[in-house]
């Protein structure tokens, strides 16, 4: 059953902090900056709106003092925002996780309902961890603040780029919504749209067709590095019952360095040491890890401005009770390892599918993937535990533990309890035989086209090492849309092969056998679809599709590699349905990684390309932006992205 509500009400979701209470910090340009809690102000529509007041886990301030007065509150996510109208109860009305097929969005509800955020995008300085660095946020908040909306609503998001000293564009991308009907709003520059030109703003407009959680970012280069990131819950029905929904945890590995000097590494030179290329000198190492943007640094060793002691984050569990608890990898690089000490995890949902539940005590998450879990308090709670995430053995770490308390009283009080012992494989998902979807969908065993694309890694003729997709590393060209140009009827581009752009044409399904050969793991993402992760794992395919009526759906998967030395490759293989007329990114999701060229574009049906209306505003970001450059030469070092 579809229904609709007949009108359409704009509501100012004002930006809260991360989890409620977040970090909002005040200043602009190099200023350092100090504690306020932002709780930002209430929407319309009572206490469920966005902007409402719920702070669990509350993120950090930079510049702080290290004081969390609202870290544990003990106030929660609503079930679903009130202000829509409701059928039934529910702004979904009779939908449910039972009679709904969530392929492609088409069944969502139409509420009729737009939630409306502003944005601005500035440079700061602040400390997370203690350690002061430079930051690009979005609205002085690290992480950035939440988008909440409900299944079927409309988001619109004005993004304003205040970023100065230095000048540099950006865009926000939508990690996981589908964009169908809406390509170009996915916010990738030099595909969907140009650059937002430092002083100029773009509105984007788009439609909650899955629901679950995810997580927005800056798609310009390795900018999401910088700070500008943070999470979207979408509210929807649920198959299994809790009682507490904790909300979004980010989990981040994190850079004292600015983005652009870690991306100056990766795209240097490689030195040649001895008559061997030293490959060590241009890979990064994060120097910690965060949850929710908080954790403590030792500063002893260091004589740059550090404050050790900074607060981490909390989160108050209630005896008896089941707690939603949204978990992201929102980092650039590390594999994260989550646990909770004592407590184990129902795994309810992958990315935006929702799962048959299964319970595990450690749950991977690669970069850009989301896991959604279910953690019932101790009957006899009482304490403090630790919640951890760990950068697994094959992430560049040098410091890899994050911490946060999970407390059922004596707030306060550091915990005094052990780590569940890993035995999971440092770098792979959970077993595809147990991430069964909970709606079936069973994938075409005779998809149109297959293609295979390998994987690698090589030093090109400037002494530079870059990521490659079939033997080509990637490059946008910020001034010319690939999304824009086959709108016009252009899909031709024998002087640019580096746009790495695969024509499917009118195909209705495509299978991806991807094939890594490069020596190192890659966190695959397909912008636009939810991908059937058919099979995955080392050696050659031999063929088999695992759960073939059934198989995982996702729109992030890790794709293995052998371990170092041993010339054993990885491969995955996923299929899609061709139901979303549009130009889509396919890309690793490591930061430095896709800067280095390892992303293709899949083009998908573009005669329906062709038939599309794009707001005048998508080609007004061009035109701001060829003003721009008339000025200001972008200093692009890599792939763009």
């Amino acid at each position: 059953m579809v229904f609709k509500a007949g009108i359409v009400a704009a509501m100012v979701g004002v930006a809260r902090g991360m989890l409620g209470d977040g970090c909002q910090v005040e200043g602009s340009g190099n200023q350092v900056i100090g504690h306020v809690i932002g709780k930002g102000v209430p929407a319309p529509g009572g206490s469920n709106s966005p902007g409402s007041n719920y702070s669990p886990g509350s993120g950090y301030s930079p510049g702080s003092n290290h004081s969390c007065s609202a870290c544990s509150s003990g106030s929660y996510l609503p079930p679903f925002l009130d202000n829509n109208p409701m059928a039934g109860g529910y702004p979904w009305g009779a939908l449910h996780s039972n009679n709904t097929n969530p392929l492609g969005g088409f069944m969502a509800p139409d509420t009729g309902v737009t939630r409306t955020y502003n944005f601005y995008i500035k440079r700061a300085v602040g400390a997370p961890d203690g350690y002061q660095k430079d930051l690009i946020l979005v609205n002085d908040m690290f992480p950035g603040p939440s988008i909440e909306a409900n299944w079927g609503d409309w988001i619109e998001v004005t993004v304003k780029n205040e970023i100065v000293g230095p000048e540099e564009g950006t865009a926000l991308h939508w990690h996981g919504f589908l964009q169908t009907g809406t390509p170009e709003q996915d916010g990738v520059p030099g595909i969907t749209q140009c650059p937002i030109a430092s002083g100029s703003s773009f509105t984007y407009r788009f439609r909650a067709t899955l629901y679950g959680t995810s997580w927005y970012h800056s798609h310009y280069s390795a900018q999401y590095s910088g700070g500008a990131f943070g999470p979207i819950v979408i509210y929807g029905p649920s198959q299994v019952d809790y009682d507490i929904d904790i909300g979004s945890i980010l989990l981040s590995d994190h850079y004292h360095r600015d983005y652009f000097s870690v991306v100056e590494q990766v795209m240097g030179v490689v030195p040649i040491v001895g008559g061997q290329p030293n490959f060590g000198a241009i890979i990064p190492f994060s120097d910690n890890n965060l949850i929710n943007g908080m954790n403590n640094f030792d500063c002893a060793n260091t004589t740059h401005v550090c404050k050790s002691d900074a607060p981490l984050a909390e989160f108050k569990f209630e005896k008896g009770k089941m707690h939603r608890l949204r978990l992201v990898n929102s980092g650039s690089e590390g594999v994260q390892k989550f646990s909770i000490d004592g407590h184990e995890l129902l795994v309810i949902a992958n990315d935006f599918t929702e799962v048959i539940p299964y319970t595990t005590k450690i749950v991977t998450l690669a970069i850009g993937q989301r896991t959604d879990v279910i953690v019932q308090g101790l009957a006899n709670g009482k304490g403090s535990y630790w919640m951890r995430s760990t950068l697994s053995a094959c992430s560049a770490a040098n410091q890899p533990f994050a911490k946060a308390i999970v407390h059922y009283d004596n707030h306060g009080f550091k915990p005094n309890t052990t780590a569940w012992e890993d035995n999971t494989d440092p770098c792979a998902n959970d077993n595809l035989a147990i991430t069964q979807p909970w709606f079936p969908i069973a994938p075409t065993d005779k998809p149109e086209t297959t293609v295979t694309i390998i994987l690698s890694a090589t030093i090109n003729g400037t002494g530079h090492f870059v990521w490659t997709m079939d033997g080509s590393a990637f490059r946008a060209n910020y001034n010319n849309p690939v999304l824009l140009l086959s709108n016009a009827g252009n899909n031709s581009y024998p002087d640019d092969p580096e746009w790495n752009v695969y024509n499917f044409g009118s195909n209705s399904s495509v299978r991806f056998h991807i094939i890594n050969r490069s020596p190192a793991p890659h966190p695959m993402h397909l912008h636009g679809h939810t991908m059937f992760i058919l099979n995955e794992g080392l050696g050659q395919w031999d063929g088999t599709i695992i759960n073939p009526h059934n198989p995982q759906r996702r729109d992030t998967q890790q794709l293995l590699t052998g371990p170092p030395g041993s010339h054993i490759e990885g491969f995955m293989v996923a299929q899609v349905d061709m139901d979303n007329p549009g130009v889509w990114p396919f890309h690793c999701h490591i930061a430095w990684h896709v800067s280095a060229g390892l992303y293709i574009n899949v083009m998908e049906r573009p005669d329906d390309i062709a038939k599309l209306h794009f707001d005048h505003s998508v080609v007004d970001t061009c035109r701001d932006w060829a003003s721009f450059t008339n000025t200001e030469v972008p200093n692009q070092i890599d792939s763009g992205e």
